[in-house]
């Protein structure tokens, strides 16, 4: 009896280009990375990745997009939601979640404050940084609101600061910087109770 084999098929292009400018954008920053760079490390051809992205800042915001699905929704709150029983316990496990990310090999910061930081927020991809950053604190409001704490969105921008306060910190080389942050907001809850 012939037994059948299957053929795994690469990746679509866009896929391809938009995983490796995915891993190395989180890794060494937008401008540190050149278009024939990506270009060589995902196999295509320029012109692809031009009919794909426009230009490396098309490029760069994709990236973003992505980062936001993969990191924002779909491990930053999720995380939260799957490690807390309620929206208290979910709001301090996101910095549980933190210093598991914190203490990794492979701990590379948060691609919204770098991308801001390198390109400002003038630039189209540092004001994609802006709105992500945003959609990290409608998460915050979000869970704020259903623990029924006062001033949700006050709470939310104190919280975001502890959060991106504790990723700096981590780079720094303080990897405890997370348990830090969860002490201080514990103290952020009990003050909007």
């Amino acid at each position: 009896m012939a037994t059948r084999q299957t053929v795994s098929r690469p990746a679509p292009a866009r896929d391809r280009i938009l995983d490796t400018s995915y891993e190395l954008f989180s890794r060494r920053g937008v401008r540190a990375v050149g278009v024939d760079e990506v270009i060589e490390r995902a196999g295509v051809a320029k012109a692809t990745l031009y009919r794909h992205f426009p230009s490396k800042d098309d490029l760069v915001v994709a990236f973003l997009e992505r980062r936001e699905e993969r990191w924002t929704i779909g491990w930053v709150e999720t995380e939260a939601r799957r490690r807390g029983s309620g929206p208290e316990e979910q709001l301090l496990a996101i910095f549980d979640a933190f210093d598991e990310w914190f203490r990794r090999d492979d701990f590379e910061a948060c691609s919204f404050i770098n991308v801001l930081l390198e390109l400002g927020p003038q630039h189209a991809a540092g004001s994609a940084s802006v709105q992500h950053l945003e959609n990290i604190r409608s998460i915050v409001r979000g869970l704020a609101e259903e623990a029924g704490l006062r001033e949700p969105d006050s709470f939310a921008r104190s919280w975001h600061i502890l959060m991106k306060g504790s990723i700096i910190a981590a780079v720094e080389g303080d990897i405890e910087a997370a348990q830090r942050a969860q002490t201080m907001a514990r103290r952020l809850i009990d003050d909007h109770r």
